[in-house]
């Protein structure tokens, strides 16, 4: 194999092991999550995580087997950021009981768009005090609802303040997603505030080119030590098969 497509085929292998591999499609039933905890692993790499519905939290623990590296991140409030605080907490709790290693929580955004700042902060630090330590709270902004640069960057650091782990750009459910623009942003918000906290863009990315303007993004403002699981993931569904697709024979 040629340098070049060594230094390629490490590149694909760091994309695959960034990858949260989701199911959330509203038809999913055991034999998807069977399918896609099966193709959690591939033969350059395990994705970081597997994202799915809580109803299905179990079967994924029992297709990855209890020795498995791969996380189980779940989603909470999740799409539209608009249950109760007593019933995402109840939800956060049965996730972790089933077996979840890492909550993706909708930010109540629509309240922040109107102004009830407390009642985000609220809702934020409910979902931060039932997850342990040790497990990851992904905290989802849905930044094509939030529109603006400035609601953008408030949300981030409300987030950040409030004990997210990560911020994520999306649910994949809205008509404007991950986008390069809003992820400046959050990345600016990480650099200022704690460079501990980690990012998560969602939705729409389906290639290795739509990966690498994200990668790129992110080693400019973070550096190229900053890029690990425990700091970067895509949120993806068709982004594996590219990947995989692009593998140099050895």
């Amino acid at each position: 194999m040629s340098a070049k497509a060594n230094q390629r085929n490490k590149r694909i292998k760091q994309i695959i092991e960034l990858i949260d591999l989701t199911n959330l499609d509203e038809n999913c039933d055991q034999a998807a999550i069977e399918r896609l905890c099966a193709q959690s692993i591939t033969p350059i790499g395990s994705v970081a995580a597997v994202c799915i519905w809580p109803e299905f939290i179990k079967d994924a623990k029992q297709h990855l087997g209890a020795t498995s590296a791969i996380n189980i991140a779940t989603v909470i409030n999740f799409p539209g950021g608009s249950e109760s605080l007593l019933v995402c907490t109840a939800q956060i709790e049965n996730a972790i009981g089933d077996g979840a290693t890492e909550i993706d929580y909708v930010m109540p955004y629509k309240q922040l768009l109107i102004g009830q700042i407390s009642e985000v902060e609220l809702a934020l630090k409910s979902a931060r005090a039932c997850v342990p330590a040790g497990i990851h709270l992904k905290v989802i902004l849905e930044t094509g609802e939030l529109k603006t640069a400035q609601n953008i960057k408030m949300a981030s650091e409300l987030a950040i303040d409030c004990g997210a782990d990560f911020i994520k750009t999306s649910t994949g459910k809205v008509e404007t997603n991950a986008t390069p623009e809003a992820a400046a942003i959050m990345l600016d918000v990480i650099a200022k505030k704690d460079r501990n906290i980690g990012f998560k863009p969602a939705g729409g990315i389906r290639t290795v080119n739509d990966a690498e303007t994200y990668l790129k993004l992110a080693e400019d403002k973070l550096g190229g030590d900053w890029l690990n699981s425990a700091h970067f993931r895509f949120g993806a569904s068709g982004l594996l098969q590219d990947a995989l697709s692009l593998v140099e024979p050895t």
